[in-house]
């Protein structure tokens, strides 16, 4: 009796076969630009001009696979509003770079500021065309939160962290001590999409097991996240988790708020996880205005230094990437050389400042009066448009968005997980077309 032996796929056959799967739901590219995100780079220059990770890289894949297919008309038109609104930061940025006083440099952050907020959040938009698309996207930021949460978890409880008060015990997940704020960025993100995932699957005939795997996501991703140690990332996903609640179900928002205290103390008090360290962060930040650490009084001085540098430079701003360049000629003395990173891996090292850590301010003294108004524009917008449209994915898109703007009050666009925000504007762009008149064209 003879076997018949099945043909190992050739090569080729393969690469077609994944170039048939992409074209017909090139959200896949999406999903691996944020599970991608949690791959090492060994980056330890903060002060090199282009970082490309392998996340930038899948989220240019997309960029060029929706060029190719809106050349073939494949890919249905993302809107008039849509396009005004990311064509004006486009022009911003141009104007910008165009007046700057370096344009050479500011070329670079030209091109960084039209991927970041231009190129892949629209590549993100097309991408997702049904609710499957976003649930896809969506799922790869619960999955790469999960990753990062167990291994900032087991970095917590061994001690083998980034140094925080003098011990290694703050999580950085795979990103490291000069990222410090990368992994709690991820976990923040991948908590919000499962509980709002979860939200979503209340209604009846929802999947009861999808809810439930959502909800011990999100209980799990809580930990890590807290010994995080970062008040940003706290502050943020407590803004976006509340607008997230009281837009699902408020009295929801209620029970879950009592629930999540009576939590934290049995976890902090009864069981002693997090210890004193979480209760001192959280205490500190009831006086970041009347009794400041080293760090907040360190933004306050870069907030004034944007705001001197705009003042210079009123209508379009000094150029991307400038504000490095003017920053010690217009800040005060007694702001810092840098902020301190140490782990096992790097030792100890002083990470420069090279931003004013507030987005807004970034952009007023980068790009001017033209460019705010361009930015703001473009948030107010799509938050209106998901306020409108929290149903569903859509819940997940809001949640997200109140994130990254919360976080770009005392926060900007740097390190490994700046790719994240493009993707989060495409999700919000997604659920604002879908609320507006020019869903049904």
């Amino acid at each position: 009796m003879a076997l018949t032996l099945t043909a190992v796929p050739e090569p080729a056959r393969a690469l077609r076969r994944a170039g048939t799967a992409l074209l017909e739901r090139p959200s896949l590219l999406a999903a691996a630009t944020v599970l991608l995100v949690c791959v090492p780079t060994g980056e330890k220059d903060v002060t090199a001009a282009v970082h490309i990770t392998a996340a930038d890289l899948a989220s240019l894949a997309l960029v060029a696979l929706t060029a190719a297919d809106l050349v073939r008309g494949r890919t249905p038109a993302i809107g008039r509003t849509a396009a005004v609104r990311f064509g004006a930061i486009v022009v911003a940025a141009a104007v910008a770079t165009i007046g700057s006083i370096d344009p050479a440099t500011s070329l670079t952050g030209f091109v960084r500021l039209a991927q970041v907020f231009v190129l892949v959040p629209v590549a993100v938009l097309c991408a997702l065309r049904d609710r499957t698309d976003q649930r896809l996207v969506l799922g790869s930021f619960v999955a790469a939160a999960l990753v990062q949460g167990v291994v900032g978890a087991h970095q917590y409880l061994t001690r083998t962290g980034a140094s925080y008060t003098g011990r290694p015990i703050r999580a950085v997940g795979t990103f490291g001590a000069l990222d410090i704020m990368a992994m709690s960025t991820v976990v923040s993100y991948g908590l919000l999409a499962a509980l709002a995932l979860a939200l979503g699957e209340r209604h009846p005939g929802g999947d009861r097991r999808l809810r439930r795997a959502m909800y011990a996501a999100a209980a799990f991703l809580a930990f890590p996240l807290a010994v995080s140690f970062s008040r940003g990332s706290w502050i943020a996903t407590g803004a976006a988790a509340t607008v997230l609640l009281l837009r699902a179900d408020a009295r929801l928002a209620v029970r879950s708020a009592v629930l999540a205290l009576a939590a934290g103390v049995v976890l902090i008090g009864g069981l002693g996880l997090g210890g004193s360290g979480v209760t001192a962060r959280l205490t500190s930040i009831g006086s970041v205005s009347a009794a400041p650490d080293q760090s907040v009084s360190d933004r306050y001085d870069l907030w004034s230094t944007a705001g001197r540098i705009w003042q210079d430079h009123p209508v379009g701003g000094a150029g991307p990437k400038a504000f490095q360049q003017l920053r010690d000629s217009r800040a005060p003395l007694r702001l810092s050389s840098g902020s301190d990173a140490a782990d096992a891996t790097i030792g100890f090292q002083r990470e420069p400042l090279l931003s004013p850590h507030n987005m807004y301010f970034l952009v007023l003294s980068e790009q001017g009066l033209i460019g705010i108004v361009a930015y703001l524009a473009l948030f107010l917008g799509l938050l209106l448009g998901c306020l409108r449209r929290a149903t569903g994915p859509g819940l997940a898109a809001l949640a997200l968005l109140v994130w990254v703007l919360v976080d770009f009050l005392y926060a900007d666009i740097g390190g490994t997980t700046t790719v994240l925000t493009s993707v989060v504007l495409g999700l919000a762009a997604r659920a604002a077309r879908a609320a507006g008149p020019e869903a049904a064209r």
